[in-house]
């Protein structure tokens, strides 16, 4: 943890905002005076370049925003969300540009869609636009675009993104930073519960209950989504420190505070990790048996003579579910046809589309480079 080089920050709206909404500004500067001395305390030795690189995923731009409109809590309905969103989003930024000033540290804005990192091109873009700044000697701070974003609010949480930019910038370790000191066996508040300092695998928290809010009712979030959070990137091979901002300069040092997430898997393409855990489908295709073998076994690409059925409306490049007979999700792809054009594709080889319909049809229906099995 200690020798960690690229770290990935996440910090919750409730770390951030007073009670009744709007930034709380001795919290902000608390958390960069934390992520400012991080950056000054590594050198490499090689180009003598100093500092360690941080990407900061903060929440709370629907928080900051509530108070400047007048509202007293968060909203329910979408579209006030996204005018909080928009409003409070400029003040967040406005707020760490002024902090990290103090340090003569420049912030970047970075906001991210499920949409913008799933597809390939745009997958490359994110990439290279958090390297150039990091490389540039700037501080990322990254959020979902919540002023037009709809499933991003609805069911997505910025605990999850974080996860997914650990992988994305190929970071070597991820703090998720709430309002608790870690995860527990119990209810925190409760006497008797026990910190678990350590999560080495599935099996370490079999049996433990996991509340699902926070204290401030702020964000989206639970310590279920930060358990899932840190379940992805652990999974991914970043592994990951789960404590409260207030313990954030402990967790950052390696010391013994909140809980460690030892890294499970390995890294994989980068932009199918996106593909498998924060794209929305927008339609599914049925495999044959044979198909479903292919797919999962041999990890090839899907033709049309393997698919029995096709629902949803869907254009082509969007996420598709590929199911089993029984109707299992069994994998997630990016389609290269729409719905309208699936019919007649269905159960026929390409070289017969070729002949019938012309060379643009003797390609796959989802790419192997663009499919994710989800359940092997």
């Amino acid at each position: 943890m200690a020798k960690a080089r690229r770290i990935v920050v996440k910090v919750g709206s409730s770390s951030l905002t007073t009670a009744a909404g709007g930034l709380d500004a001795d919290r902000v500067d608390a958390l960069v005076d934390v992520l400012a001395a991080v950056r000054g305390e590594y050198t490499d030795q090689g180009t003598g370049v100093a500092g360690k690189e941080v990407v900061l995923v903060s929440s709370g731009a629907i928080a900051a925003g509530l108070a400047p409109l007048g509202l007293t809590r968060r909203p329910k309905d979408l579209a006030r969300q996204q005018a909080a969103a928009s409003v409070g989003q400029g003040l967040l930024v406005a707020r760490y540009t002024a902090s990290f000033a103090r340090y003569g540290v420049r912030v970047g804005q970075v906001l991210l869609t499920t949409d913008d990192t799933s597809r390939r091109a745009h997958y490359r873009n994110a990439y290279r636009t958090l390297d150039q700044l990091l490389g540039m000697g700037a501080v990322p701070v990254v959020n979902e675009n919540d002023t037009v974003a709809t499933d991003e609010i609805r069911f997505g949480d910025n605990d999850r993104l974080a996860a997914l930019v650990a992988h994305l910038v190929r970071a070597d370790l991820l703090v998720l930073l709430s309002d608790v000191d870690g995860l527990y066996d119990g209810d925190p508040s409760s006497p008797g519960t026990t910190r678990i300092a350590e999560v080495r695998g599935p099996a370490d928290l079999a049996g433990v209950s996991i509340g699902s809010t926070g204290k401030a009712g702020l964000g989206t979030g639970g310590m279920v989504t930060k358990v899932e959070a840190a379940r992805i990137a652990a999974a991914a091979g970043v592994p990951v420190v789960l404590t409260s901002a207030s313990h954030a300069a402990d967790g950052l040092a390696g010391r013994d505070t909140g809980t460690y997430f030892h890294s499970t898997g390995r890294r994989s393409a980068g932009r199918l990790l996106w593909l498998a855990h924060a794209s929305t489908p927008q339609g599914s295709l049925t495999l044959d048996d044979g198909a479903v073998r292919a797919v999962v076994e041999r990890r090839t690409s899907l033709l049309p003579a393997g698919i029995a059925s096709v629902e949803g409306e869907f254009s082509a490049g969007d996420p598709v579910e590929l199911r089993d007979g029984a109707g299992r999700a069994i994998a997630r792809g990016l389609v290269n046809f729409d719905a309208r054009e699936m019919p007649q594709l269905l159960g026929r080889s390409t070289h017969e589309l070729a002949r019938e319909l012309g060379p643009a049809y003797e390609r796959e229906v989802v790419h192997r480079d663009d499919l994710v099995v989800l359940h092997p």
